[in-house]
């Protein structure tokens, strides 16, 4: 990818939070074709806010977090942060994140000076490495021509991250299938090696395809315009030191779909086969009728 098309500046401005006060930072939003504010970008940027807070020796082991209202792409966003404690070995910080002057989301993380103790994990799924799958196809752009500009804005968009799937799915014309997929991943450009901005890159991904893992037995996909998908809360753990610029496996599954919500997991491995983070998802699924889409 070429410097003049690379979306990973951006990306990293964007986790490059001003600080106002000493517990007050503001980021800048930006329009990656969905209606909202990305929801990866407000779990980046606050986790970049919490870090921000905290003792050099000390590394985010958990985070927590609820959306409480869609973000405005057009503004930038305060997040506050408040240092709710410091004991021998963890630290917690609440961080919240405020637009045109009401809390839109909110994040508790948990910090931990490291230590050494018991270690086991899950195995890695036995799938095919990254170099042996083939890059995304492009959607045709007779095809895109016809799809909502919201949707067009998304697929014609570079991001800054490469995806590779294992078992790729049709988005605009999806078919049911078990609730399950494996996605490689990484940061298309090398970035530094401070393992804070790691984090806040690899919360920053998450977010992407988790929750659509719940839509797989259903054969509806975020591209439908009868269909309305939306975080409302997101939990990351991270286990073991990980670089997101190298390639990482997003193994995904979704236990459940009830009263119109989704609920996906998601277990990160480096190529090594190491399990370096896990992550769980609720969000909104809500299939409208053409009536009732009509009405709206």
């Amino acid at each position: 990818m070429s410097a003049m098309t690379s979306t990973v500046p951006e990306l990293l401005d964007l986790l490059q939070l001003e600080r106002l006060e000493q517990n007050l930072f503001r980021g800048q939003s930006r329009d990656i074709g969905t209606k909202f504010v990305f929801g990866g970008q407000v779990l980046g940027q606050s986790l970049s806010a919490a870090q921000a807070t905290i003792e050099e020796d000390r590394i985010a082991h958990s985070t927590h977090a609820y959306f409480l209202r869609a973000g405005d792409i057009e503004h930038p966003i305060v997040y506050q942060v408040d240092r709710t404690r410091d004991g021998g070995s963890f630290s917690v910080r609440r961080v919240t994140a405020i637009q045109h002057g009401q809390p839109i989301f909110f994040m508790a993380c948990s910090f931990q000076t490291p230590e050494d103790g018991a270690e086991h994990q899950l195995s890695m799924p036995e799938v095919p490495k990254p170099d042996d799958l083939p890059a995304p196809i492009p959607v045709p752009a007779e095809t895109a021509a016809t799809l909502p500009a919201m949707v067009q804005r998304w697929l014609s968009r570079q991001g800054p991250f490469e995806f590779r799937h294992i078992y790729p799915r049709d988005e605009l014309n999806p078919t049911k299938r078990p609730p399950f997929q494996q996605v490689w991943f990484r940061l298309s450009e090398r970035v530094g090696d401070e393992p804070s901005l790691h984090r806040s890159l690899l919360a920053y991904a998450s977010d992407f395809h988790l929750l659509g893992t719940a839509t797989f037995p259903h054969g509806v996909s975020y591209y439908q315009p009868n269909v309305v998908m939306a975080s409302l809360d997101h939990a990351l753990y991270f286990h073991r030191p990980f670089r997101a610029d190298e390639w990482l496996l997003y193994s995904m599954d979704s236990p459940t779909a009830q009263g119109a919500r989704g609920l996906a997991r998601g277990m990160v491995y480096d190529l090594q086969g190491r399990l370096v983070a896990s992550s769980i998802q609720e969000g909104l699924i809500r299939v409208m009728d053409p009536a009732q889409q009509a009405g709206s």
